[in-house]
């Protein structure tokens, strides 16, 4: 994730760089070694792509499962549906990051050879080959772990408080009555 947020940035900063359109073959070798660099966060956002809609397709199934499959026979589907989704992760994945890895030199390299110079890309390589980077880089799953965890354990009342009344809006909105009122108005 902080590779692509690294990569995103390099993106951001390459459009106020004053347009550069010189091709020299030093500027094309720093690039690719930049694409190199950055092919942790490549791989990630080609993973992204394949898991997202698969996940999304699980928790839909997920839904139907709880709603048509008997409670008793729900964990054995639910593996099932599981195992499907890991396979079709398992089986995707290497075709999309290899789309991913044929085109980032095409789609990314030429945006930096236009809007960077080649002492920018000089500057931008070394903070990438530079051993405080790789040691950040490292901490990043940490780093992003002690933040989660205090941001969920701050906010888990007042989003479960609003997602609460998203809940009960959308179940007025459809129709359905809650649970309590349900069981309260057949006395």
């Amino acid at each position: 994730m902080m590779k692509m947020t690294v990569l995103a940035a390099l993106l951001a900063f390459s459009t106020l760089s004053p347009a550069q359109s010189t091709s020299t073959p030093a500027k094309r070798e720093l690039i690719s070694k930049i694409l190199q660099a950055q092919q942790g966060g490549i791989d990630g956002l080609a993973r992204q792509l394949v898991e997202q809609p698969a996940v999304q397709l699980l928790q839909r199934a997920g839904a139907i499962v709880q709603q048509r499959v008997a409670a008793e026979q729900r964990q054995a589907m639910a593996n099932e549906l599981q195992g499907d989704v890991r396979q079709f992760v398992e089986q995707t994945y290497p075709i999309v990051r290899a789309r991913a890895q044929a085109l980032a030199p095409t789609t990314i390299g030429p945006l930096m050879e236009e809007k960077m110079t080649e002492a920018e890309l000089k500057e931008v390589l070394a903070v990438f080959e530079s051993a405080a980077w790789r040691k950040f880089q490292t901490l990043a799953p940490d780093m992003q772990k002690a933040l989660g965890e205090k941001l969920v354990a701050d906010v888990k009342p007042q989003v479960e408080t609003r997602l609460k009344a998203l809940d009960a809006a959308m179940g007025k909105r459809l129709g359905l009555t809650p649970p309590a009122a349900a069981s309260g108005a057949g006395r």
